[in-house]
């Protein structure tokens, strides 16, 4: 089956009155969110406020105890193992993730190998071409222990590229970031967050990056969505970002401990 094709006018995403409940507390509260083809977004906001809910969510790992979530067009009524005909939607983990026990090459084509319907010459070649585009040659025969942590990183990014044959040339992928430069250096940092812009625009998909790391939130996304207490408090463009007098923005953005934001007691 082919999934159905994306129209300029079509939401990727759309969470429309969306809660996410543990217990009694509501990590998100009847949050309403929409993503246009090609946007690149940061979903921002201390420790505990919900963003990796959201990564979830998105992900197919959980399902929203109340509301509705869309993507690309479809209401998603079960997790995605449970669906037939899944939307293509590729995490990045802040762990590269990558199996010890395979080669980079295997990794990166794994999927292509485990759907089956291409030689593996074919596997191979695109492989290559993945590799080649986050800036690694003549590794696809090493194994990740084999590799530095940056290298390592970079072949998860290649892994997000690979392309499904059966993709139509009319849909795009959801590219989702989990803390991509959590623990590395500045320098190391800025090639990532170049990677996030390249890897996007590469698979003609949109992203959805959730960080505490300035540089990245204003070096890979368009726009920046604000979690707090269950609810998005701000959305903007990062220009708005880096400048709004939102209570929620402006503590946020200078590491302030006086504010809205407050440990829970």
């Amino acid at each position: 089956m082919t999934r159905p094709a994306v129209t300029e006018s079509q939401p990727v995403v759309e969470m429309c009155d969306l809660t996410m409940q543990w217990g009694s507390r509501r990590v998100l509260d009847a949050v309403n969110l929409a993503m246009q083809p090609g946007e690149r977004l940061a979903v921002v906001g201390p420790s505990g406020a919900g963003k990796s809910t959201v990564l979830r969510l998105l992900a197919g790992l959980q399902m929203p105890t109340e509301g509705e979530l869309r993507l690309f067009g479809k209401r998603q009524s079960y997790l995605r193992l449970d669906q037939d005909n899944p939307p293509d939607v590729r995490l990045v983990f802040q762990n590269p993730a990558l199996l010890a026990s395979l080669t980079v090459g295997e990794n990166v084509g794994f999927l292509l190998r485990k759907k089956g319907g291409l030689s593996d010459q074919e596997i191979a070649e695109r492989v290559e071409a993945c590799l080649e585009e986050v800036g690694l040659f003549d590794v696809a025969d090493q194994y990740p222990g084999e590799l530095s942590g940056g290298m390592q990183k970079r072949v998860s990014f290649a892994r997000a590229l690979i392309d499904d044959p059966q993709r139509s040339d009319q849909t795009m992928p959801l590219l989702l970031y989990d803390e991509p430069t959590a623990g590395l250096d500045p320098v190391a940092s800025t090639r990532i967050e170049d990677l996030i812009v390249k890897t996007t625009t590469v698979a003609r998909g949109c992203s959805v990056v959730v960080s505490h790391v300035r540089s990245t939130i204003e070096r890979s996304a368009e726009r920046v969505v604000m979690v707090y207490g269950g609810h998005f408090q701000w959305q903007g463009s990062v220009e708005e970002f880096r400048s709004s007098d939102n209570p929620f923005v402006e503590q946020f953005r200078t590491g302030s401990l006086r504010g809205p934001m407050q440990p829970a007691h």
